[in-house]
């Protein structure tokens, strides 16, 4: 089944164009291996961000067969939301990654530090989109979407502490999964207001 499907995404990317053909393999190594990555390093956070990344940037290379400014600002704020999100849900892992050697910040740094870097992670992650609205030329609809989006960035730090885990799958599940369609309702309404 494997090979079928990596024999599927060759085949679609080289009717695409020849740039996403190019870059198909170095897609699937990420894909395959992020997963790998806790077994040796606790930047493991980021490079499952920046694995799924990707996605926004084939995206845009499928329909301009191009990179440009924009979709590495796209591809960095991805990144680092996702690495964010990522770190809070792994606070729950700390015992977990700790006795079966695993890495990742909760385990090595602790779950008070994990918390502070998602909370870099994430105003990052709102500046990113900033300036993705100004490069872009987004209008003002879009810009609401992005002030909405960090208001549910507080809220989901809002809701777990060092000291309280309880509502970590609220945070990790419900604000994404609601930050995720905002965005991509913003950058629509955006194009066309």
């Amino acid at each position: 089944a494997a090979v079928v499907a990596g024999a599927l995404l060759l085949l679609s990317a080289w009717m695409l164009n020849p740039l996403c053909l190019a870059l198909a393999p170095l897609a699937v190594l990420f894909l395959v291996g992020y997963s790998y990555t806790k077994r040796f390093t606790w930047l493991s956070h980021w490079i499952l961000g920046f694995t799924d990344g990707i996605a926004a940037a084939g995206g845009w290379i499928a329909v301009r067969a191009a990179f440009a400014p924009p979709v590495y600002v796209l591809w960095f704020a991805l990144t680092v939301w996702i690495a964010g999100f990522d770190l809070i849900y792994a606070c729950q892992d700390v015992e977990f990654d700790r006795q079966h050697r695993l890495h990742s910040v909760p385990a090595r740094f602790g779950i008070p530090a994990a918390l502070a870097t998602a909370r870099a992670c994430h105003a990052l992650t709102v500046a990113a989109f900033a300036l993705l609205g100004v490069m872009m030329g987004l209008g003002w609809l879009y810009w609401l979407g992005v002030a909405v989006v960090a208001g549910l960035l507080v809220y989901e730090h809002s809701l777990v502490s060092a000291n309280d885990l309880s509502r970590l799958d609220i945070a990790f599940f419900n604000v994404n999964g609601y930050i995720a369609v905002i965005l991509f309702l913003a950058v629509l309404a955006g194009r066309v207001a």
